[in-house]
């Protein structure tokens, strides 16, 4: 029997979203808001699956959801600056005149690219299993694979950040109240207040109290905007080693000769 078998259904969809920041959000298509397991979901009659794909292999369940910008908490504002990019995303089907009846479970996942046109939006969405294609082991690579202070570096971050107030911008270039080293190259800047807040990018280069980061605000900064820097990392041994005391968890082969050994002797 399917899911809206009979000449009625009462069943609607709904939709729970977490961004990598924490923040939650769980809607419903439902004309009135909807609670279950102490979850309430916000009415947003406007957004429905523009299409759901599932199958019973190891095909990856993939999706796209379209709505009307009409939730305070999924503004246009918030998904231009990419703050909903990646957010985790699970979607069911509950029994609205059901309050007993547990949810069917259609797609879980995480929300990919998002277009917006006007007073509406689309979301593409991709399911878990998206990532049976990446690949079963790393390669091979001098550098570290583990990204910096994660479980596999596990160096400790107390003390490696520091909070700074931006006193000029200048696109990618910022200058703020106080001088940072190069230790914080190739670190992370959080912006924590302002129109940017949330967001976060790499530092590519610092002298003095200038500093140059990856990406171009995606809103303009506010002089007295602050912004957290945290310490970065090069990945090559002779770094974890000097400068961290990480050589136990360097995720890299440095010593691993590469093509360039066939090159070193005559006739090669």
């Amino acid at each position: 029997m399917g899911i809206a078998d009979g000449e009625l259904t009462s069943m609607a969809l709904c939709w729970r979203l977490e961004r990598r920041d924490g923040a939650g959000l769980a809607l419903t298509s439902h004309d009135e808001a909807l609670v279950h397991s102490e979850v309430t979901y916000e009415a947003t009659p406007g957004m429905m699956p523009a299409s759901v794909k599932r199958g019973l292999g190891l095909d990856p369940a993939a999706g796209q959801i379209d709505g009307a910008l009409s939730s305070a908490s999924l503004n246009d504002v918030d998904l231009s600056l990419g703050r909903w990019d990646g957010a985790a995303m699970d979607l069911s089907v509950l029994d609205w005149a059901d309050a007993e009846a547990e949810p069917i479970r259609m797609l879980g996942g995480e929300i990919g690219s998002v277009t917006i046109d006007g007073d509406s939006f689309s979301a593409d969405l991709e399911g878990a299993a998206a990532r049976l294609d990446e690949p079963v082991c790393p390669a091979t690579s001098a550098e570290c694979r583990a990204q910096f202070a994660d479980k596999s570096c596990r160096v400790d971050l107390a003390g490696r950040a520091v909070r700074a107030a931006v006193t000029e911008s200048d696109g990618s270039a910022l200058t703020i109240d106080q001088v940072v080293d190069d230790r914080y190259v190739l670190g992370r800047l959080r912006y924590m207040s302002g129109a940017n807040c949330g967001l976060a990018t790499i530092i590519l280069s610092s002298s003095g109290s200038t500093i140059q980061i990856r990406d171009l605000p995606r809103a303009p900064i506010e002089t007295g905007c602050v912004v957290e820097l945290r310490e970065g990392c090069d990945k090559r041994f002779q770094t974890c080693v000097s400068r961290f005391g990480n050589a136990a968890n360097f995720r890299g082969e440095p010593h691993l000769p590469g093509n360039d050994l066939l090159t070193r002797y005559p006739g090669a």
